[in-house]
């Protein structure tokens, strides 16, 4: 199932009030999963926690995982900027501040991400950030000239979204900061292997 974006007309700009629904959807969402699981989630609480009708939250989003994932989808700019916080020639080693603090921030909402992502980098949110870190991969390789640009930039996201799943998942052990240097140092590889 593949989740629907908002549902706003990508040329208009976007209507203000239609912001702020979706803002108070999301606020009201990321509410309710620091205290239960998304499956325990329901719309009629989260319409009335986000003060918005019920009809109102299906004008937004197709239902609650199409909600969960644009309620995430920062965590997955912010993931695609961290990787991409560098200038010059990368330290093959340490991981850039960005991507540190990065997974650092990722534990007030753990159990909402891992809910929308599946161990090995699938599942809707998997599928947000595997498609943007390759398009922002590709870009930046392309522009360079860089050898095997499609190739190494699904290798970079493909890598990037299995290790963060699987760390959330809790099938690969360490603390935020080991792992954000272990990832780099993979993805560095990969960068220099063409």
């Amino acid at each position: 199932m593949t989740p629907e974006a908002p549902r706003t007309r990508a040329a208009a700009p976007e209507d203000p009030r239609a912001a702020r629904t979706r803002a108070k959807l999301r606020g009201a969402l990321l509410e309710e999963c620091a205290r239960r699981p998304l499956e325990e989630v329901g719309v009629a609480e989260l319409v009335r926690r986000a003060g918005v009708g019920r009809a109102t939250f299906y004008v937004h989003y197709a239902d609650l995982e199409a909600l969960a994932v644009d309620a995430c989808a920062d965590v997955v700019r912010e993931a695609v900027d961290a990787l991409h916080a560098w200038r010059g020639r990368p330290d093959p080693v340490s991981a850039p501040r960005a991507l540190l603090a990065f997974f650092a921030e990722l534990a007030p909402h753990t159990a909402l991400y891992r809910a929308l992502l599946s161990p090995g980098g699938g599942g809707p949110l998997g599928r947000v950030l595997h498609r943007d870190l390759r398009a922002r991969s590709l870009a930046e390789r392309e522009l360079v000239g860089a050898a095997d640009a499609p190739l190494i930039a699904s290798a970079v996201a493909a890598t990037f979204a299995g290790v963060l799943a699987d760390w959330l998942h809790g099938l690969l052990e360490g603390a935020p900061e080991d792992i954000a240097h272990q990832v780099w140092q993979l993805l560095v590889a990969l960068h220099m292997s063409r």
